[in-house]
């Protein structure tokens, strides 16, 4: 399975559903490297065959963004209707990775996101994980879906 390619199809699929977006696509990132400075991340836990994390990386512009597409409506500041959005974007993607896996025969199970707003922090994932991230370009700002990510034992 490319999970690459995985990731750039469940982007794709949530922006075009559910915010009528289209996005430019980065080319997905294996290791390190890619960074974007967030503002606000949201991530989830992934459990039973696939252990690991995705998590979706915005700089508060493109937050801000996502959050008044979803919305209809202008948004000023990264209050809790973004963090409930971003939230929800990343929920919806990790559910298409979710499809993404059972089709080649793994099954994972979703935790509940958690949303972090901030200036200047960083997220961390398990030790020996493999890391594939993808940029995004919504509006001329970059964002980043990223899943670290292993088999479980």
């Amino acid at each position: 399975m490319d999970i690459g390619q995985a990731i750039i199809d469940g982007t794709q699929e949530v922006f075009t559903t559910m915010l009528m977006v289209e996005l430019e696509i980065g080319k997905p990132i294996i290791g390190k490297g890619g960074e974007v400075q967030a503002n606000i991340t949201s991530m989830l836990g992934l459990g039973k065959d696939i252990r690991g994390m995705l998590a979706v990386h915005c700089p508060a512009d493109v937050a801000k963004d996502i959050t008044g597409s979803f919305l209809g409506m202008e948004v000023e500041e990264l209050d809790e209707d973004v963090k409930d959005a971003i939230g929800e974007i990343a929920n919806m993607v990790a559910g298409s990775l979710k499809i993404s896996f059972h089709e080649h025969g793994q099954d994972i199970e979703l935790a509940i996101p958690t949303t972090i707003v901030g200036d200047s922090f960083r997220t961390s994932g398990m030790f020996g994980a493999t890391r594939v991230a993808v940029p995004f370009t919504m509006n001329g700002s970059t964002f980043i879906v990223e899943l670290k990510y292993m088999a479980a034992a």
